[in-house]
């Protein structure tokens, strides 16, 4: 099990220049964002704009903090997303367009390139343990808040990975945390 702590994260701007994404991990390691094979971030959305397009590029988007966004994505309309919603999942080549609905949030996106690696994004309200799928190649727990995982302490936005491997974990703490599983192609 590694541990990633947020205050180590690297921070870059976005593909558009438009804000900052603050990187958890990436695949392979150090890889940009025309490279890389799966990535895990998080970013501070204050304004209402379009996103990034990445060719290729599947997506999950999920809110860690503030009240939300309504999203429009090219072929799929509108969605809206909030703090309680599930994860929402598009293609990241797709014109998309987020309006704030009370304010700046904080979104965790999972991105993985077509073809090569897939994804599951999945919201979890309450502590307890989780199963970890045999088919993941590499699962992530990141917390919203204070918590641990296996007994392990974690402060908000700290993430656990965990490689391919069965059985449960047990994740302690009172706010809600998500569970990404990253699956290579065949």
């Amino acid at each position: 099990m590694q541990i990633l702590r947020a205050k180590d994260y690297r921070r870059m701007p976005w593909k558009n220049g438009k804000g900052e994404t603050v990187e958890i991990t990436v695949f392979p390691a150090n890889a940009s964002v025309a490279d890389f094979g799966w990535r895990v971030s998080m970013a501070p959305v204050v304004s209402d704009g379009a996103f990034s397009s990445f060719e290729e590029i599947d997506r999950t988007l999920s809110i860690l903090t503030g009240e939300g966004m309504k999203l429009s994505v090219a072929g799929m309309g509108n969605v809206m997303l909030g703090s309680a919603s599930d994860p929402f999942s598009f293609p990241g080549d797709a014109e998309t367009d987020a309006v704030l609905t009370q304010g700046p949030i904080t979104d965790l996106n999972v991105m993985t390139r077509r073809g090569r690696f897939s994804h599951r994004v999945k919201r979890v309200a309450a502590a307890g343990e989780i199963a970890l799928s045999g088919d993941a190649d590499v699962t992530m727990i990141v917390v919203t808040g204070e918590a641990s995982v296996e007994g392990t302490a974690l402060g908000p936005l700290d993430a656990v990975v965990v490689a391919r491997q069965e059985g449960r974990l047990s994740v302690a703490g009172d706010k809600p945390y998500f569970v990404i599983e990253i699956i290579a192609a065949a």
